[in-house]
C-alpha cells in the first residue's frame, strides 16, 4: 500500500519567493474635527503653512466656544447666588429689620448687575477688558492673584474637624 509523504524531497523543493509589491493603503476617514496625517500632503496645492493656520483657526474657534459656554454657566451661577441672597435679604428684613436687610439687597443687586453685564458682552469684549485692567493696575492684579492663591491654599489645607 502506497502512502503519500508530505516530507518527500520532491515536495521540499519549491520555487524561490518572488518579491511582493507593497499593498496599497486605503484611506481611513478621520473623526470629525480631527487632523488627518498622511504620508503625502492631503492637498498638494495647499502649502503646509496654510494647513497649519487652518488648524490653528479651528483650535481658536473651539477655545472661544468653550469660553462662551463657561461665560454662560457663570452668568447662570451668578443668577442663582443672587436669588439666594435676595431670599436671605427678605428674611433679614423680616427678622432684624430693613436697615440690615438693605446690605443684602445691595449685594444681590450688585450680583444681578454683574450677571447682566456678563450676559450682554461678547467673549472678545471680556478678554479685552481683562487685558486693559491688568495693564492699568498690575499691582492690584498681582495682589488679587496672591490673595486668591492664599485663600485657595487655606481652603485646601483646612481640616474638616477644625471647623467644628
Amino acid at each position: 500500500m502506497a502512502t503519500t509523504d508530505d516530507t518527500s524531497p520532491a515536495k521540499a523543493k519549491r520555487k524561490p519567493a518572488t518579491p511582493r509589491k507593497p499593498a496599497a493603503r486605503k484611506a481611513v476617514a478621520a473623526p470629525k474635527g480631527a487632523l488627518a496625517i498622511t504620508n503625502e500632503q492631503s492637498q498638494p496645492d495647499t502649502p503646509l503653512r496654510e494647513q497649519a493656520s487652518a488648524a490653528i483657526s479651528k483650535l481658536q474657534s473651539s477655545a472661544k466656544d468653550a469660553v462662551a459656554t463657561g461665560k454662560d454657566r457663570t452668568a447662570e451661577a451668578l443668577d442663582d447666588v443672587q436669588a439666594m441672597i435676595e431670599d436671605v435679604a427678605q428674611t433679614i428684613d423680616a427678622r432684624v429689620g430693613p436697615k440690615y436687610g438693605a446690605y443684602a439687597h445691595k449685594a444681590a443687586d450688585a450680583l444681578s448687575n454683574m450677571s447682566t453685564s456678563l450676559k450682554s458682552k461678547d467673549v472678545e469684549d471680556l478678554l479685552e477688558e481683562a487685558r486693559d485692567f491688568v495693564r492699568r493696575r498690575p499691582a492690584v492684579t498681582i495682589g488679587g492673584a496672591a490673595a486668591l492663591g492664599f485663600l485657595v491654599a487655606r481652603l485646601l489645607k483646612a481640616d474638616p474637624e477644625d471647623k467644628a
